[in-house]
């Protein structure tokens, strides 16, 4: 019995089913679109994380066996639904008021869908050009999936071309995107009671002072005049952040204990080695301070993810493939980081260029409308009739 070629919303709808969350398991969906490749003679490939044998990367060829294939690039895992007001199964691809409720329905199994829809059809008409899937996991988290992916994608597969990634666009052509870098921390105090806090070294303290910098480095960055490339994004420079913290055992002791992520948003031509030394820089002074107090202070930072930057081609393939698809001629960059970087750093042209909102991303009753996935699955039909 021959396997169904499904539509693409199905394969949404399977795709969504799968609670993929970061922080569990992705294999599942990774087995299911094995076998549904293999189910159309398509050979999946995969890549299982050795640190993480419960997360997987899938890849596949069709067409001639040949180097220069378009590459569609998405990734299986998605962000936590814990504490989001739903209206609905996150889970269950619900369809009302023209748009496709669910999680990940725009980042973005939507995508995934199109390029599972995409590379079966282009196995059914027998393409002359060969296309490829790499769909990925742990993006959610610092894009941590791709590097590998990319690598074992080399040992099997010949080497592709042009890469989409089919992050949510509204189908224009993003050209460039910031990159990031993040860091944990853990900075080690010295514990006495809050009333001789001078002989003590609270690092509740000590990490303020750090955090106090991103804020005195954004606000230097946001008064200086921005470069060309750096003009064109939101805001227009490199910017330090940090989301969470959390220290300290009792309000009348100096605190030993104190973690936070620290973190920057890179536009391109930023030179990354000088960002990270001026951010050790500073680790260290504040550091030598602890230690003038007591020797056993300390601060520890290990590099939690790294991120680079898309940066616009000069006559990009992937570019002018997406803009002769779309018709879309705008200039498109955006702030937010996707796995196009670390496409583009291994040596292919990349574009970022998928169906829906990034508004809605990582929202509550997130959705894609309908028109969007459709004019996904037009983009899917051309592209798919350019190989033929």
């Amino acid at each position: 019995m021959s396997t169904p070629h499904l539509p693409p919303k199905d394969l949404m709808a399977k795709l969504v089913s799968f609670p993929t969350v970061s922080s569990e398991t992705n294999l599942p969906l990774i087995d299911w679109v094995s076998d549904y490749l293999e189910g159309h003679g398509i050979t999946p490939h995969r890549w299982v994380d050795p640190d993480q044998p419960h997360k997987a990367a899938v890849f596949a060829h069709v067409g001639p066996d040949e180097e220069g294939a378009v590459v569609l690039s998405g990734h299986t895992d998605v962000v936590p639904v814990e504490g989001q007001p739903w209206d609905c199964d996150p889970f269950e691809v619900v369809e009302r008021d023209g748009k496709y409720f669910g999680r990940g329905t725009t980042d973005m199994k939507g995508f995934d869908a199109l390029a599972i829809w995409a590379l079966v059809e282009a196995q059914r008409v027998g393409v002359s050009k060969p296309l490829q899937l790499a769909l990925s996991f742990d993006e959610e988290v610092g894009c941590t999936g791709a590097p590998p992916m990319i690598v074992a994608m080399g040992e099997v597969m010949p080497k592709g071309g042009p890469v989409i990634v089919g992050e949510p666009s509204m189908m224009k052509a993003v050209t460039g995107h910031k990159g990031g870098l993040g860091y944990k921390v853990h900075v080690v105090g010295f514990e006495v009671h809050s009333s001789i806090a001078y002989q003590g070294v609270s690092a509740v303290h000590e990490s303020a002072k750090l955090i106090n910098w991103a804020n005195e480095v954004n606000d230097a960055a946001a008064a200086a005049e921005p470069p060309e490339m750096a003009a064109l994004f939101d805001p227009p420079y490199t910017s330090w952040h940090v989301g969470t913290v959390n220290g300290g055992t009792a309000q009348n002791i100096t605190a030993r204990d104190c973690y936070f992520e620290m973190g920057y948003r890179m536009v391109p031509g930023d030179d990354p080695a000088k960002l990270d030394a001026m951010w050790r820089a500073e680790v260290a002074r504040v550091e030598a301070q602890m230690k003038a107090v007591r020797e056993e202070a300390e601060i520890r930072i290990t590099p939690k993810f790294d991120v680079p930057a898309l940066v616009p081609e000069e006559e990009g393939v992937a570019e002018g493939l997406a803009r002769a698809i779309t018709g879309d001629n705008g200039t498109h960059v955006v702030s937010y980081g996707t796995e196009a970087g670390h496409f583009q750093t291994a040596g292919y042209s990349a574009v970022v260029c998928g169906p829906g909102d990034i508004a809605q991303a990582h929202q509550p009753n997130e959705y894609i409308t309908v028109a969007q996935f459709e004019a996904g699955h037009q983009f899917m039909r051309d592209l798919v009739a350019r190989l033929s």
